[in-house]
């Protein structure tokens, strides 16, 4: 682990820490959602982590989007951000931490998918009514405003 929390970590072992994360739902084209398998907890979820001293959520969050799967943002749009219980979780190297994690969406993007292979084992784009069940915990509250949000516009 490097960076910030890396640094905290080094202080405070697996003891909880509030920490600020930035993630993005990436939508392709034909509004279908970008995930990526999580080499720690097996579970699928966007591409995410934390804020970096000084660090702009914004910045953070195109950051680790090209990190994880290559692409690069061209525009953001703030979906939420979500704090407190539900984003409470244990690792599974266990490390515990609360985050406060600030949501975007992007539709408008470039590069060449592909996948950091420490992170994440596999990216793939899901039709929204068919996402696998299987997300990561602490991600649960930002999907379901996500999904909210894709309802209410197809309503529109």
């Amino acid at each position: 682990m490097t960076g910030y929390i890396g640094f905290l970590r080094n202080y405070v072992g697996h003891q909880p820490i509030q920490m600020c994360g930035a993630g993005v739902f990436v939508e392709n084209e034909q509004g279908e959602l970008l995930l990526g398998l999580r080499t720690d907890n097996h579970c699928w979820g966007i591409a995410g982590g934390a804020v970096e001293l000084g660090e702009t959520v914004e910045a953070a969050a195109m950051r680790e989007m090209f990190e994880e799967t290559g692409l690069i943002a061209d525009e953001l749009e703030l979906l939420g951000v979500f704090s407190g219980e539900d984003t409470h979780y244990t690792y599974p190297n266990g490390d515990e931490v609360y985050i406060i994690d600030v949501k975007f969406v992007c539709r408008k993007y470039h590069g060449t998918l592909k996948s950091q292979d420490n992170e994440v084992s596999e990216l793939r784009f899901f039709p929204v009514d068919k996402l696998p069940e299987n997300i990561s915990p602490p991600e649960k509250e930002s999907f379901k405003k996500y999904i909210e949000l894709r309802k209410t516009q197809s309503r529109s």
